[in-house]
């Protein structure tokens, strides 16, 4: 009996295709992935920036508000001192109701900083995704 060389040798030359396959197939959607994945990321951040900016703005009009809310304050300590009964009372009233105002809008505002409401929640879920998908494809 005489052995045919041109015959490729038995064994595990499929499962030898299937890695290299698998690894020519990884070298090629790993790039598009990080890239996308980046993208994604980008976008995210892009929004949270703009929800910190207007958190920002909040807090500034709050800060506002509640100072003209002190001067008023100020102003009806100075009219009960001046006067007995009418003028001090007003002011008294309408400083009151500005430093609840400014009050609700810092409050506003630092409810939409909080670290929470800036994460990228959709890029973090993503990238786990594609780590289990990467994971099984491997094992």
């Amino acid at each position: 009996m005489s052995i045919n060389s041109e015959l490729p040798p038995r064994g595990n030359g499929d499962s030898d295709t299937s890695v290299l396959s698998l690894i020519r197939q990884l070298t090629h959607e790993v790039p598009a992935l990080i890239s996308e994945e980046l993208a994604l990321a980008k976008a995210e951040i892009r929004s949270s920036v703009a929800t910190a900016k207007a958190a920002a703005a909040a807090l500034a009009g709050g800060m506002v508000v509640m100072l003209a809310g002190l001067v008023i304050l100020l102003l009806a300590a100075v009219y009960a001192l001046a006067m007995v009964i009418a003028p001090w009372l007003a002011a008294l009233i309408v400083g009151v109701i500005a430093m609840i105002v400014g009050f609700v809008m810092v409050q506003s505002g630092k409810k939409h900083l909080e670290a929470t409401h800036l994460a990228p929640e959709r890029t973090m879920n993503s990238l786990h995704k594609d780590k289990d998908a990467i994971q099984r494809k491997v094992s």
